[in-house]
């Protein structure tokens, strides 16, 4: 079966490649999907794209996640049929196959919008390690895909969010989506507003979810008597700095003795625990966000800013790259390949 897919063949040049998903050939365990849409996660794409990521070697066939129908089922499958509508881990490609985690679509979501539980199980790692609770501030610096969605399920846990971008824009669609706090450093002194908002005891959480290691000390100055900073996005850039006063805020009672942490996606199990033991797993968040998403109770809505055919692929990563007041959420659409 002819299928098209997208390929970094170097360095900052992408392609829409021809290739045989020869279904005849499907393994046991795998399922094959026809994807609808695919949603590209730009941070971890970007990075892939530029040639410095070393589990990306080029030319490579990148993608976070598809939504699409099945079309084929290896032997030893018994809980997937042709004709399911799914969610997947899986590359930018018209055909895909997956053994990996694969999730049932609720009936009358879009998969516009059932794509991006993708991004939201990225975010939602930052709510599973932190310790907020009820009532607690929480700052969430970058309010691209995966900082939306956070500050989105803080608030959803009871929290009151600040979220915090340069981007007039992402700040804009993140009132949307219900975070009424959102502060541009250009704009305002954000320590200064985030005391005045909580009268001067700062955040019990902070999150920082672009993956700038220069964030991690004005992360910790936002950080309230006890509290943490969750690191949310993966540093790349080098940053040199004097870190004494970092550690001393993490070390010192009187500098606040806050606590970092790691909010890696994949420091949980992809399936679920059969025996109970582990409460949570990538499989469970997924199957949580996608109910959300067709609640309407998580916005992803506003998030969607491009909707582009498999052969503008080139585009769309040149959007997000330089242009990202106006690329945010960008799915690839497959229905007409």
């Amino acid at each position: 079966m002819e299928a098209k897919r997208v390929l970094f063949t170097e360095p900052n040049v992408v392609e829409l490649e021809t290739f045989d998903a020869n279904l005849d050939a499907l393994p046991a365990d795998r399922v094959a999907i026809r994807n609808h849409y695919s949603l590209i996660s730009p941070g971890t794409e970007l990075a892939c794209l530029s040639g410095t990521e070393s589990w990306a070697r080029l030319p490579f066939v990148p993608g976070y996640a598809g939504c699409g129908e099945v079309v084929a089922v290896g032997a030893d499958v018994d809980d997937w049929f042709v004709g399911d509508r799914v969610f997947s881990y899986t590359k930018h490609a018209s055909v895909v196959q997956s053994a990996n985690l694969i999730a049932r679509v609720p009936d009358g979501l879009d998969m516009r919008l059932a794509v991006f539980a993708r991004m939201a199980a990225v975010s939602i790692t930052a709510l599973r390690v932190s310790e907020a609770e009820l009532g607690d501030w929480v700052a969430v610096y970058g309010l691209g895909l995966v900082g939306n969605l956070a500050a989105q399920l803080f608030a959803l846990a009871g929290c009151t969010v600040v979220g915090i971008d340069l981007s007039p824009k992402r700040c804009a669609i993140a009132r949307l989506c219900g975070v009424h706090h959102a502060l541009n450093p250009d704009e305002v002194d954000v320590h200064e507003a985030i005391a005045d908002l909580t009268d001067g005891h700062m955040c019990q959480t902070v999150v920082e979810a672009i993956g700038a290691a220069s964030l991690a000390e004005p992360a910790a100055r936002l950080a309230g008597k006890l509290g943490e900073v969750v690191l949310l996005g993966s540093p790349r850039a080098a940053h040199e700095a004097d870190v004494t006063e970092l550690l001393r805020r993490i070390h010192l009672w009187g500098d606040g003795c806050v606590t970092f942490k790691g909010a890696h996606e994949w420091r949980y199990p992809i399936k679920r625990d059969p025996a109970g033991h582990i409460k949570h797993s990538i499989e469970r968040n997924v199957d949580i966000l996608l109910g959300l998403i067709a609640s309407g109770t998580l916005h992803v809505e506003h998030l969607i800013t491009h909707i582009l055919p498999p052969d503008q692929a080139p585009e769309a990563y040149a959007g997000l790259c330089e242009r990202r007041d106006e690329y945010l959420g960008v799915l690839l659409d497959w229905t007409h390949v």
